[in-house]
C-alpha cells in the first residue's frame, strides 16, 4: 500500500502559493448553472476530485459544461439522463443537492450512485423530506444507490434536522419548481449555518426570490420561479488554504497566499478571524488579494471555537491547538462525525504523536505541547484528516507515515506542490520502509 512519509521541516518558511477557487462555490454555481436555461459564464476552475464528481453527473442528467481557460460555460436546460445512472463519485455536496433535483428529468427515473465510503453514509432524513414535498425516491436502508423519478415536487411545509447543511440545501434548490409555495423549516440541531447562508446568495444571484424568518429557522419559496443564466467569480478556497496557513504558524518566516482578498463568503472564512484569535501574526491585504503570515517563532495562544458551522476546519485547528500555548476548546463538534470520515475520532490520533486532545462529550479539548512525535497514521482516505497530518508531521521529530497519500487530490490538488514549496519534506512511495536512508522529496528549503 503507498504512503506518504513526511519529516520534520527544520528551516525558515518561506514563499508564496495562489490558492485555487471554492469547491464550494464552484458545486453551487455548476449546479444551479445546469438549472437555468441558457449560458451560465464561470470564471474560476478546479480540478478536484468532486468537482470532477459534479461534471460526471451533469453530464449523466445530459448537461453540457464546455472548459474555458479560465472557468466554464455551462449550457442550462432539462435534465435528460443518458444512461438511467447517476455517478456521484465521493461527493457528499453533488449527491445531496443533486438528489431532489433528479426529479425534473424529462425522460425517466435514474439511479444515483457513488463509491463505497458515500454509500456508507446516512441520508435517510433528506429522502423523507424530499418525499413530503412530492419528490419520489426509492432506496434500501436510507442509503445509495437511490432512484428518483420524474415529476415535479408539489412544495407544501417540510421540517428537517440541520444536523446537515447539504440536506437543507438540496431542499432549497429544487423548492422554485414545486407546483405551490415551499416552507423549509430547520430544526435542531441548527448546524453549518454559513454553508446554507451561501446556498442562498448563489440562488438569489441566479433569480430566485427566497425569504426567511428572523433567526433563519424557517425558509419561504414561492413556486413557479425559473433559473437564470448568469456570470460569476469564484472566491479562494479558504478551507484549502486553512493548511497553508496552519503551517506558517507553526514555522518560523514569511508565508504569502495570492488571490485571497479576506474572508469574503466562503463558509470557512472564519479561519482568519480564528488564526489572528490565537495571536498569529497575520495580514491581510485585500487591494493586493493576499494574505501574509510572518512568524518569528511565537507559538499560538490556545483559545475557544465554537465548530458548529465549520466542521470542515476541525482537522486543521486540532493540529493548530496542540502546538499551541494553553488549552483550546473546540464546542459544538458534532458535524465532524459525519464527513468523509468521522474526523473526531482521525484527530485523536495526535495522541500517537504525543498531543493531548480529549473528546469530552460535543467538544474536543485541547492542551498544547511544544513536540509531537512521528508515528503511523491512518487517514481513512479523508481529504482533509490527511492535509491535517501533513501539517502535524512537518512539526514532529522522527517520521510519520500517512495512508492515502493522495486523498488531498479530492480538494485540493495542488497541496503537495504548494507545500514543498513552502518548504515541506514529503514523499509518496508504495513501501515506507524504502524512503527511510532517502532524501526526501522538496528537501530544497532545508
Amino acid at each position: 500500500m503507498s504512503r506518504m512519509t513526511v519529516v520534520a521541516t527544520r528551516k525558515e518558511v518561506v514563499g508564496s502559493i495562489a490558492i485555487p477557487p471554492s469547491k464550494y462555490h464552484l458545486h453551487r454555481a455548476l449546479i444551479l448553472g445546469s438549472l437555468a436555461d441558457g449560458e451560465t459564464v464561470i470564471e474560476g476552475r478546479s480540478s478536484a476530485r468532486h468537482i470532477r464528481d459534479t461534471l460526471h453527473s451533469l453530464h449523466d442528467l445530459g448537461i453540457s459544461v464546455k472548459h474555458t481557460k479560465t472557468g466554464y460555460v455551462v449550457q442550462g436546460g432539462p435534465y435528460v439522463p443518458r444512461t438511467g445512472k447517476v455517478r456521484v463519485g465521493s461527493s457528499g455536496s453533488t449527491l445531496q443537492f443533486l438528489l431532489g433535483l433528479g426529479s425534473l428529468s424529462v425522460s425517466g427515473a435514474a439511479v444515483y450512485d457513488g463509491v463505497e465510503a458515500l454509500r456508507r453514509r446516512p441520508i435517510g432524513p433528506l429522502l423523507r423530506a424530499l418525499e413530503t414535498i412530492g419528490i419520489r425516491t426509492e432506496a434500501q436502508g436510507d442509503r445509495l444507490p437511490v432512484t428518483v423519478y420524474p415529476g415535479r415536487p408539489m412544495g407544501g411545509k417540510v421540517s428537517v434536522q440541520g444536523i446537515l447543511s447539504q440536506w437543507i440545501s438540496g431542499l432549497l434548490m429544487v423548492s422554485p419548481f414545486a407546483a405551490h409555495d415551499t416552507q423549509v423549516e430547520i430544526l435542531d440541531p441548527f448546524n453549518e449555518r454559513t454553508y446554507i447562508d451561501l446556498t442562498v446568495s448563489f440562488m438569489r444571484q441566479f433569480g430566485i426570490q427566497l425569504d426567511s424568518d428572523s433567526a433563519e429557522r424557517v425558509w419561504s419559496i414561492p413556486c413557479g420561479q425559473a433559473y437564470q443564466p448568469t456570470k460569476i467569480a469564484l472566491e479562494a478556497d479558504l478551507s484549502s488554504a486553512a493548511f497553508p496557513l496552519i503551517y506558517a504558524a507553526l514555522h518560523e518566516g514569511r508565508v504569502e497566499l495570492t488571490r485571497v482578498r479576506g474572508a469574503g463568503d466562503h463558509p470557512e472564512g472564519r479561519i482568519l478571524e480564528i488564526l489572528q484569535q490565537m495571536e498569529v501574526p497575520l495580514e491581510i491585504d485585500p487591494q493586493h488579494d493576499r494574505v501574509v503570515v510572518e512568524n518569528k517563532g511565537r507559538r499560538p495562544r490556545g483559545t475557544e471555537i465554537d465548530m458548529k458551522d465549520i466542521p470542515d476546519l476541525i482537522p486543521a485547528l486540532t493540529v493548530l491547538a496542540s502546538l499551541s500555548e494553553g488549552r483550546t476548546v473546540l464546542h459544538n463538534i458534532g458535524p465532524g462525525r459525519l464527513k468523509e470520515s468521522n474526523r473526531v475520532k482521525a484527530v485523536l490520533q495526535l495522541n500517537k504523536m504525543g498531543a493531548k486532545v480529549e473528546e469530552v462529550g460535543d467538544t474536543l479539548v485541547i492542551d498544547g505541547v511544544p513536540q509531537l512525535y512521528g508515528t503511523n497514521i491512518s487517514t481513512y482516505n479523508d481529504h482533509r484528516v490527511l492535509m491535517a497530518f501533513v501539517v502535524a508531521a512537518s512539526s514532529a521529530i522522527g517520521k510519520t507515515d500517512l495512508t492515502f497519500p493522495r486523498a488531498y487530490e479530492i480538494s485540493y490538488p495542488e497541496f503537495l506542490e504548494h507545500m514543498r514549496t513552502l518548504g515541506l519534506n514529503a514523499a509518496i512511495t508504495s513501501d515506507a520502509k524504502s524512503v527511510e536512508n532517502k532524501e526526501m522529496v522538496g528537501s530544497v528549503a532545508n
